[in-house]
């Protein structure tokens, strides 16, 4: 009996194992991974790494190649790509969150904080799938923004500009949906408020409203509508109009050059390099392997040394924090609900002797939360077709460019607008004790450490604001600023007569064991009263309330 030959059972070992790794990698051969590691040539004709675009599920989206000028940073600073990188992060973390996650408000808060406090790695999760969110809210912003002043929406990009507008949408509503989630106040307040807005809408606003909310306030129904529009409907909106978009971008007309090699501003030896074709397997794929560990690492980093996902006290539909707010993004909407176009219309018509009353016609809910923002994404999505000027270099298009500047100041003047310090004047007696120990989030009192909480009764102007705390070896300097901070501003208060005649007070007790109680109580006299007024505010803090 003849022996096998050790040549041939070799071959057929190394023939089996490539027919293998050909179906793995959609027709790319060993000797090809090699030659791709190495960045040689391709080894085959015709050249299989195209092929893998033709054949492969997930390349079949990605072009075979791009012009080498449409590939520089400074015309793209890569913000799609980290825009779709985000939106991936999103869709993971959420998966895995799900699995913890109990969509009633019977659970949900208590679900999110066994999350954070028990299951490992938990808060890092909640926090990567938070800073996400945010991240892409941002990019998909920046993004649209370079695309305007580049001039990409343009001919045949006219629709691809289209799917970036929906895509924005879809992620503000994204966000927003996820936003109720926690179930608590910071959560639930913001989203009343939101969905308030949508009760102005004209004729069938309420009925919006309740679709929204599944009840007069939001509860369970409310709470199960967001939960399934963020984990069911709006993720596959967005998937569709992301493969929409990256097909266009791909498939189509790929990522504009800068306007100068379009439009005669380089030499012909310049634009025919800018034209040189950069296939996507290697050299891309490979970039943005690196710019997703790049992303990877800097939101590790973030979340294990600065950025937390805060977790308020469990919603309590009873009482409303001071300071609510929208969410960051949604600051502009807030800021264009404290503009009233009829006392503005109404001090024009007074500056020429007349009186007119538009407060029932110029509903500013109405106006400036629905209408005006309604039109403002109407031009969004027009903008292709009133910008007539063929040309896209930003020295051509001043017009063009001097709106987009201008809308992004106003969106950034309005959003400050919506802080909610902005117009709305507090009694200096609350602003002051909120501004120290806020309703909801950290505040300089709750940040300072337990053992520098050294009890006793300290004045303001009469208890020095220095070595408070001689028993301590090494004092108590963060209870030394706290307590500054809160005779700088009584005083400022005093001198600036909001509070006349002012007595402020901060106490520590001990209360329980591991538990001690700070009042902040403010007592002030105005003129002509006969009694004093008085304000305080009782905090209590653990011994383990600062730890991370």
């Amino acid at each position: 009996m003849q022996k096998p030959n050790f040549v041939e059972l070799r071959q057929k070992a190394s023939k089996m194992l490539d027919d293998r790794v050909r179906i793995l990698t959609a027709g790319l051969s060993l000797n090809e991974l090699r030659a791709i590691m190495r960045g040689e040539p391709a080894t085959e004709k015709p050249n299989p790494r195209y092929k893998v675009h033709t054949t492969s599920f997930l390349f079949h989206i990605r072009p075979r190649y791009y012009e080498k000028a449409s590939t520089l940073f400074t015309h793209t600073f890569r913000l799609g790509f980290f825009t779709s990188f985000f939106f991936f992060v999103e869709l993971i973390t959420g998966l895995i969150l799900m699995i913890y996650y109990i969509p009633s408000p019977d659970h949900a808060y208590q679900s999110v904080y066994k999350l954070v406090s028990e299951i490992p790695f938990g808060q890092m999760l909640r926090d990567i799938h938070r800073l996400g969110a945010e991240a892409m809210v941002i990019f998909t912003a920046l993004h649209m923004f370079r695309t305007y002043l580049t001039g990409s929406y343009k001919k045949e990009r006219s629709f691809t500009w289209l799917t970036g507008v929906i895509l924005l949408l879809t992620t503000l509503l994204l966000s927003f949906s996820g936003y109720l989630l926690p179930w608590d106040q910071l959560a639930y307040w913001a989203v009343t408020i939101g969905t308030s807005m949508a009760e102005a809408a004209p004729l069938f606003g309420t009925q919006v409203n309740l679709l929204l909310r599944g009840a007069p306030d939001i509860s369970t129904n409310g709470l199960l509508r967001f939960y399934l529009l963020h984990v069911v409907l709006m993720p596959l909106v967005a998937i569709l109009v992301i493969s929409i978009h990256y097909y266009k971008v791909s498939r189509e007309h790929g990522i504009s050059l800068p306007a100068k090699y379009d439009e005669g501003g380089v030499t012909p030896e310049e634009k025919k390099v800018g034209k040189t074709r950069i296939d996507f397997i290697p050299d891309l794929f490979t970039h943005e392997i690196f710019l997703t560990a790049l992303g990877l690492m800097f939101m590790i980093w973030a979340t294990s040394s600065f950025y937390h996902a805060p977790l308020e006290h469990i919603a309590n539909p009873q009482q409303t924090p001071l300071d609510t707010m929208a969410p960051w993004y949604f600051l502009w909407l807030q800021g264009m609900l404290k503009i009233d176009p009829a006392s503005i219309i109404k001090g024009w018509f007074a500056t020429i002797g007349l009186r007119v009353e538009l407060s029932q016609i110029l509903n500013s809910k109405q106006i400036m939360g629905i209408v005006l923002p309604t039109i403002l994404f109407g031009v969004l999505f027009a903008v292709p077709y009133l910008d007539r000027n063929p040309n896209r270099s930003l020295f051509k298009r001043p017009w063009a460019v001097a709106i987009g500047l201008l809308f992004a100041m106003t969106i950034i003047l309005l959003s400050y607008m919506g802080l909610p310090t902005y117009g709305i004047e507090t009694p200096a007696a609350t602003r002051i004790v909120q501004d120290l120990a806020p309703m909801e989030g950290l505040g300089p009192l709750r940040a300072v450490p337990f053992d520098q909480l050294q009890p006793g009764v300290y004045e303001v102007d009469k208890t020095p604001t220095e070595k408070l705390c001689p028993k301590l070896d090494y004092g108590c300097p963060a209870l030394e600023a706290v307590f500054k901070q809160y005779t700088d501003r009584v005083n400022q208060a005093r001198d600036t007569n909001k509070l006349p005649n002012v007595q402020a007070l901060m106490i520590i007790e001990d209360w329980q064991e591991n538990l001690r109680k700070v009042t902040l109580r403010i007592l002030w006299t105005p003129a002509n009263a006969t009694e004093p007024l008085s304000y305080e505010n009782h905090v209590f803090l653990h011994k383990d309330h600062n730890r991370d």
